[in-house]
Order: structure tokens, then C-alpha cells, then sequence
């Protein structure tokens, strides 16, 4: 039996061309990046670990639904998500995003235990969460790096200098965080 461990990640934007040049992705086409982040998610996550995506997996969800779950199938681990503003569509999760065979139905918010320590993960920031004064954690993503954590909580998108578009651990996330 293998040690099952869970990461945190966000903001893949798998196939949102426009994203390179929103944030500094340094890549030159959205297909090295998206490789790139196949490729650093499979050398950390295992086919057993468990991988909390905190939203805006993917973008062109209707145009490139076959791209999107190509990707999706290579990526190891058992996948839950956080739904972002670009997993949706009218308000409601995208039918390709809806479709993709999840670990559990996504949802806009999730709580986890790790390390002994409760976590609230969403794709948006909180700035009060359960167990806050209790020393609970928070976890989220939409921001790219521009809304720093209070207290206890941190953005886990993949484009921040310590995450460098690769899933982390929750000891990776919270090092140096009292």
C-alpha cells in the first residue's frame, strides 16, 4: 500500500492563451504551458494522492472540450474541485467541467484536514473562515499573487514564485506561516 499525500493548486487555466500575458507565465504558447504543468503535477502528485484544485481549471471549457479532458486524464491523483469563475458558465459548473470524472461533485468550498490541521479551501478569498480562531488554515486562488493572506491563509495559485506552477503540500504551503 502506498502513502497517500494532498496537494493544493490553482489557477491551471489549461488553454487560456490569454493568460500568459495577463500574469507572468513564462512560457511561449499556451501549449508549453499547459505541457509544462502536466508535466510538473505528474512529477509530484502520485495516481493515488489526492489533489484539491482550488478553481479556473481550464478555459475554451465548449471549443476544446476533447483538449480539456485529454488533459484532465493525464494529470495523476484523485482530482476534487473548488469551482472557479471559469469552471462556470451562467452562473452554473460548466457541462465540460461538470463531465470530467472528478474524485466528488465539485463544489464551491471544501474542508480538509492535513497535518492535524483543519483547512477551508475555496477559489476565492476569505477574509473570516471556520476554525479561524481556532487555528484553521485557508486555502484559495483566483487572486494571482495580487491579494496577499491574512493570518492564516494563502493563495495557492501556480503562478506564485513558491508554488512555480507545480501542486504543493500543505507543510510547502504553510512553511514560515505562524
Amino acid at each position: 500500500m502506498t502513502f497517500v499525500r494532498k496537494f493544493y493548486i490553482s489557477d491551471t487555466h489549461f488553454l487560456h492563451a490569454n493568460i500568459l500575458a495577463m500574469q507572468p507565465r513564462p512560457f511561449r504558447d499556451i501549449e508549453s504551458h499547459d505541457e509544462h504543468l502536466v508535466a510538473q503535477w505528474n512529477l509530484v502528485v502520485g495516481p493515488e494522492d489526492i489533489v484539491h484544485h482550488l478553481g479556473d481549471f481550464a478555459f475554451s471549457l465548449t471549443e476544446k472540450a476533447d483538449r480539456i479532458r485529454w488533459i484532465f486524464s493525464r494529470l495523476n491523483g484523485r482530482k476534487h474541485l473548488c469551482f472557479g469563475n471559469h469552471d462556470l458558465r451562467h452562473g452554473e459548473l460548466h457541462p465540460t467541467i461538470a463531465g470530467l470524472p472528478w474524485a466528488s461533485r465539485p463544489e464551491g468550498f471544501r474542508f480538509t484536514e492535513d497535518e492535524g490541521q483543519k483547512v477551508v479551501l475555496s477559489h476565492y478569498a476569505q477574509r473570516s473562515w471556520q476554525w479561524e480562531g481556532k487555528g484553521g488554515w485557508h486555502f484559495y486562488g483566483h487572486a494571482h499573487g495580487r491579494l496577499p493572506g491574512i493570518g492564516r491563509s494563502r493563495d495557492v495559485g501556480v503562478d506564485l514564485p513558491d508554488v512555480l506552477f507545480t501542486p504543493c503540500t500543505f507543510r510547502e504551503l504553510t512553511k514560515g506561516i505562524k
